[in-house]
């Protein structure tokens, strides 16, 4: 049997094989995961956000490629009415037709159904369904995010050690989680290349203390890439001992530069045929955003030892629970 505070390489228990302690420990989790999600939503809500509902199926969604750090077994299809439709790996395309047809800025918790490959499973940090917090913004640039999301994170933590207090004693992380100090230090990817070589999304959470941006990661076709320099203007969020929580960028808009993207990286273009015809009609907008995985947030501010013990019904990669 797993051990209830799970780590790489052990499944986390489902809720009816927990001990009394191992129930108590659950609940505690839940009420500062309540907390984030409370503060969250209040915060972008009082920012001006619209708050939008999630899309479960859809005949687009994001094709995962040629995103490196992509590790997908299968894709979930369906029919729906005679018509394919597959589970939503995330609503990126969604949001840039959101945010330029009707929405200017906007936020949604939106369910994630990834397919990870099984040996993920050993890592902690991987699950096959899980909830982002996305939005994005018209107009917008990674200066606009960067500020945003630092004030979420600072605020959040302050926030989280004044109203559950006794939930992060309990869990032993009161006197370990800080506040971090904005503004987070920037490192190109070619920086860290040359640092760490190729393994340096492992190598970078073990040698920083405070959150930090990574900017500059060749990615798919929907992240704008700069055609005079080569670089891509992306930014991922890592944070210390763990990893990636937040993936975002500013988008591309132009239909000849998508369309050119999606045919250089293989991508079926009919999985997109509303998004180009919206792109040809010159009915995109400019703009840019992120999803944050809400449960590697939680995780972090908690300490778990593996992103199961977050999640009331674990979610983890090879392991098919009954619930």
């Amino acid at each position: 049997m797993a051990k209830e505070a799970a780590g790489a390489g052990t499944t986390p228990k489902p809720l009816h094989e927990l001990s009394r302690r191992g129930l108590a420990r659950k609940l505690q989790v839940g009420k500062v995961s309540t907390g984030t999600l409370r503060y969250l939503s209040n915060t972008l809500v009082g920012k001006g956000f619209d708050w939008l509902l999630p899309v479960v199926f859809s005949k687009s969604t994001d094709p995962l490629w040629p995103d490196p750090g992509a590790s997908i077994e299968k894709r979930i299809e369906t029919e729906v009415y005679g018509e394919s439709v597959r589970a939503t790996q995330s609503m990126i395309i969604h949001k840039l037709v959101a945010c330029s047809t009707a929405f200017g800025k906007f936020f949604v918790l939106s369910p994630n159904v990834r397919i990870e490959k099984r040996e993920r499973g050993a890592t902690g940090w991987h699950s096959y369904e899980f909830t982002q917090l996305d939005f994005e913004v018209r107009d917008g640039r990674f200066e606009h995010i960067k500020s945003l999301v630092e004030e979420l994170i600072v605020g959040l933590i302050g926030e989280l050690k004044s109203e559950r207090r006794e939930e992060l004693t309990s869990l032993g992380r009161y006197g370990r989680l800080t506040a971090p100090k904005a503004p987070f230090r920037t490192f190109d990817t070619a920086t860290l290349r040359a640092r760490y070589g190729e393994a340096w999304e492992a190598a970078l959470p073990k040698s920083i203390s405070e959150p930090v941006w990574v900017t500059n990661i060749p990615r798919e076709f929907y992240d704008f890439e700069d055609p005079s320099t080569g670089k891509w203007d992306n930014y991922d969020l890592f944070v210390p001992s763990y990893g990636e929580i937040l993936s975002g960028a500013r988008r591309e808009w132009e239909y000849e530069r998508i369309r050119a993207k999606m045919e250089r990286d293989g991508v079926r273009k009919e999985n997109y045929a509303l998004l180009l015809k919206l792109a040809k009609e010159g009915r995109l907008r400019p703009s840019a955003g992120a999803g944050m995985g809400v449960e590697r947030l939680v995780s972090w501010i908690v300490g778990a030892k593996h992103i199961g013990e977050v999640q009331p019904f674990p979610k983890v990669p090879g392991t098919v629970y009954d619930l």
